[in-house]
């Protein structure tokens, strides 16, 4: 592939890779290109599928165990190892293994668990962040806030010190991102992140605690059966990972996109009741996550052979985007009504954080307006992005006024 970004060209040259720098900057040219054809192969990264299409990735979501989780899901994978041994997860598993361990996990981020115990400290701190700008009249929405406030959430609720949050971020950050040039590093912070969980689940053993750590320790299964302690580790190094750097690439690109976009913010001041469209559409508009699966048979994706051991890759940023499941997709409208966006994936592996996810980008969002009700992009430093496996801004200079 040339070193120019073409998106007219760049998923029909037949050698694109999703970490090429012009694409992660702008995908949705080169979706908006492609459109017409849901699916797209290349010869890159030892060849891969890339699923663009809604109807397709909702089709290809539940062709399993076709195309499986079990083999794993990261699009640039860190390592290959024995999957039949070690920490297991959710969205690394399919039924029957699966159903039983998401079960189990769904009631510690339910509804009401989200809104009684995780939203109040969500608050508190996006007040906190803000109270910390003062006056100051360039703030990166990115460094600064976005990319704090899931990395604190989610330790809290899993029950680690403040202290670790960094170390947390520099890790999930090799995982997802640095992964597709640096595999041994990512390989190596996978490996750090597995024995920091198992250490906690060790010391949680001995001394429980109100987190979920040791909520998911004393749970038991449909037939009374405690989770293996690989089910426990698996599910807390994921509920880190997908609940860090996905909900700050959504939190930063809805700041990007209502930074250029004053009628939007007021239209929020003015008709409070849009909010719960407003984040279904953000999510729609800026779906962070491709996720993979691997081909355990030849099979196919809307009628394009996917030959065994295959890597397909489910764009759920483009499906988003697909004219023939939204109507204007690449208008970002507060009132659409109809809106069975794929941001948090499709079928049995749908993402089961989404309760915390959506309510951490609604006290984002909703406590920087009220801080700052008018601010835009910091024309004299440009928003730069990461992208791969989770695209959102890694810096994102914003001009504020009060």
């Amino acid at each position: 592939m040339g070193t120019t970004y073409d998106p007219t060209t760049f998923l029909t040259s037949g050698d694109f890779d999703i970490s090429e720098p012009g694409f992660v900057d702008d995908p949705f040219g080169a979706f908006a290109a492609a459109r017409g054809c849901p699916v797209h192969q290349t010869t890159a990264r030892n060849g891969a599928t890339l699923v663009t299409g809604y109807h397709a990735i909702v089709a290809a979501a539940a062709n399993v165990p076709a195309l499986t989780s079990s083999l794993g899901v990261a699009v640039f994978p860190v390592e290959e190892r024995d999957r039949t041994q070690g920490p297991r997860s959710i969205i690394a598993t399919d039924p029957p293994e699966h159903t039983p361990i998401r079960r189990t996990i769904l009631p510690t981020i339910s509804p009401q668990k989200v809104r009684d115990d995780y939203e109040p400290i969500t608050k508190a701190l996006c007040e906190q962040y803000v109270a910390e700008f003062g006056d100051r009249a360039t703030i990166d929405g990115a460094v600064e806030y976005a990319q704090r406030i899931p990395a604190r959430v989610i330790g809290i609720i899993l029950g680690v010190p403040e202290s670790m949050t960094d170390t947390f971020v520099g890790w999930v950050r090799d995982v997802l991102e640095n992964a597709a040039y640096d595999p041994q590093s990512g390989a190596k912070s996978a490996q750090e992140l597995l024995e920091y969980f198992l250490a906690l689940v060790a010391q949680r053993k001995e001394e429980p605690v109100d987190d979920i750590t040791s909520h998911l320790l004393a749970a038991t299964t449909d037939d009374g059966q405690p989770l293996d302690v690989r089910d426990v580790v698996g599910n807390l190094v994921l509920m880190l990972i997908a609940g860090i750097d996905t909900t700050w690439s959504a939190i930063g690109s809805s700041l990007w996109h209502l930074a250029q976009h004053p009628e939007q913010r007021r239209q929020l001041r003015e008709q409070p009741e849009l909010w719960p469209q407003a984040i279904e559409e953000l999510l729609r508009a800026y779906a962070p996550v491709t996720m993979a699966r691997i081909a355990s048979e030849d099979t196919e994706i809307a009628g394009c052979p996917v030959p065994k051991g295959q890597r397909v890759w489910m764009s759920f940023s483009a499906a988003n985007r697909d004219p023939e499941a939204f109507p204007d997709p690449d208008v970002v409208d507060f009132t659409r009504e109809a809106n069975r966006h794929v941001a948090f994936g499709s079928g049995i592996h749908r993402c089961a954080g989404s309760n915390v996810a959506r309510m951490e980008l609604r006290i984002a969002l909703q406590t920087w307006l009220d801080a700052f009700p008018e601010f835009e992009l910091d024309t004299a430093t440009p928003t730069t992005w990461a992208g791969g496996q989770v695209r959102g801004p890694r810096t994102l200079p914003l001009v504020v006024r009060r």
